[in-house]
């Protein structure tokens, strides 16, 4: 995707639930591709995430294809503080 792309409108198709027999779609427009990405990463879960899919400029990305739109350098809004927490120090005197 081009650094430009994230600020073009897009659609986002996502199941509304990972659990349900019956998949449900969901579909939702957002004015920019930066805010469906953000959307899709920082609230579906991994599971719905997986199997959703982006359309932008008649560009499609599927499931795993979303995440390093995220994470790519030139992602143009603020992204969620990571939650994971820190790691406790190890034992004294082991390296």
């Amino acid at each position: 995707m081009d650094a430009n792309d994230y600020h073009l409108e897009a659609s986002l198709y996502y199941a509304k639930s990972a659990s349900s027999r019956r998949k449900a779609l969901v579909f939702r427009r957002f004015t920019r591709a930066a805010e469906a990405i953000r959307f899709a990463v920082e609230e579906l879960t991994p599971k719905l995430l997986d199997g959703c899919t982006l359309e932008v400029n008649e560009a499609h990305y599927f499931g795993r294809e979303i995440r390093p739109l995220y994470d790519d350098n030139v992602f143009p809004l603020r992204r969620r503080l990571s939650e994971r927490k820190p790691r406790p120090p190890g034992p004294a005197g082991n390296a």
